[in-house]
This record gives C-alpha cells, structure tokens and sequence, in this order.
C-alpha cells in the first residue's frame, strides 16, 4: 500500500480532461408553429491516473474524445476531441422532438494497460441568455440506457436528478470496447404542448395568439469518462474517485 501512495504521487501520474463546446440551431415544426430548439453538447471529457492509461469516449461507434498518454516520463499524452451529437440529424431534415435519434454511448480502452472506467451523463436545460431552467426537468431530456445492472451499475449515491454516474463493473482489457451504455436520445413531447394563449379583438374579430412557453431553449448533455488502472484498483478508485467498491475475480461492485 505504501508503495501504491508513492507510485500515485509521482510525477509519472497526472491528470487532464479534454473538452468541446459546440453549439448549434434546428428548427422544427411543433403543432402547426415554427418553434426553435438548440441543442448542446459540451465536455466530452476523459480523465486518467496513469502515465500510460488510455480511454476514448465512443459515439454510435465512431472515436469521439480520448486522451492515451504515452509511456515518456515527461507525461506527455496523444489528446482528440470531437462533436457530439453532430450527426444526430441527417442532411436536409429537420430535428423532431418527440423522434428518437441513435446515441450509442460506449468506452474504448485505448491504453497499453487494462483499466476500470466509469461514465458521469448530465442533462439539463438552457434558457435563450444561457441560464440553467429549473422549470424543465431533465428527465425530459431521454436516454436509452442500456446493459443496466448486468455490465453498467448506478452509482446512486454519486447521481442527481441532473447527473447520473455509471460504472462499468468489468476490467476493460487494452483494445477492448465496452458494452453500450446508451443507444438513443429522445427530447419529451411536453417541451411542445406547455403554451400560452393571449386573444385580442378589434373590429368584431379575435385574434388568438399561441406562443410556446419553451420556444428557443437548449437542451444539454455532458459525457464524462474516468479511468483508473486494473492493479490496486479498489485502493485507486477510492483515491482517485472516493468511492468504495470491492473487486472480486475481476468483477467490480459498489459496496
């Protein structure tokens, strides 16, 4: 254990993240109006414990983010980032709330060492000048998860009604993918149907207008993968993440 305190706080370990911000605008028909929605994807981000550690955030099979760090004791690492959701919606349609689109959400072990990752999934909304909206629940915000309870386990005591925390509780070999996590994101019908009506008259006519209350919203999810390596793995999770877990034949729970 002394020996894996110093090895830990060497100059060898470091840690990073990679990040994107990307920002873009749909419009799409909702009841007969023209109601815009954006969405948004921000921190595909990986963070790693050893100097030759590796991990790829995988999206719908395609590399998305990584960072592998090389074996130079300078730390010097091979780093990517990438778009998520960009090619959510195909070339000259429209994006449709209420429409499922594929999000499969997966972990590549890039490195030359076996390793254990988790996967931390924010979601939450953002007005037109930016701020967080506590009035549209996440949960509106639907991912279909996958592989829950047989290679993906919860962390409840890590989640929030807005972040959730996922491990996978198998080593990830060097070269391997993990199972998905997720395979489709879907934004709830309710964000069309809650509206405002306001009627005017003048001249013996009304006029009735309908006004979305969430018009121009933007709905968020960050992706976030850690990993650790598989030797002294339970006393690294505990150090590098403060969470207890026991590790038995290969098979990692949360205890």
């Amino acid at each position: 254990m002394k020996g894996f305190k110093k090895w830990i706080a060497s100059p060898k370990v470091s840690m990073g993240a990679l990040g994107l911000a990307v920002v873009l605008l749909l419009f799409s028909s909702v009841g007969g109006a023209r109601a815009a929605l954006t969405y948004y994807s921000e921190t595909y981000a990986s963070r790693v414990q050893m100097y030759n550690i590796g991990v790829t955030l995988m999206e719908n099979g395609n590399k998305i983010s990584w960072r592998d760090y090389g074996s130079a004791s300078d730390g010097s690492w091979n780093e990517a980032t990438g778009e998520l959701l960009k090619n959510m919606v195909k070339d000259g349609e429209k994006f449709k709330i209420g429409a499922k689109y594929p999000e499969e959400i997966s972990v590549l072990n890039s490195g030359t060492i076996n390793q254990f990752v988790r996967v931390t999934l924010n979601r939450y909304w953002l007005d037109k000048d930016g701020n967080k909206m506590r009035s549209l629940s996440p949960s509106l915000i639907k991912l279909g998860m996958t592989n829950i309870g047989t290679d993906w386990l919860i962390d409840e005591e890590a989640s929030t009604t807005e972040r959730t925390v996922y491990y996978y509780n198998k080593v990830l070999n060097v070269g391997q993918t993990s199972p998905l996590l997720t395979d489709s994101i879907l934004i709830d019908n309710m964000v069309a149907t809650k509206v405002t009506q306001t009627s005017e008259t003048e001249n013996g006519y009304t006029t009735i207008t309908t006004v979305y209350d969430y018009d121009g919203v933007r709905f968020c999810l960050e992706a976030k993968v850690d990993a650790v390596q598989e030797h002294n793995a339970e006393d690294a999770i505990w150090s590098a993440w403060g969470r207890k877990v026991t590790i038995s034949n290969g098979i990692l729970s949360l205890n």
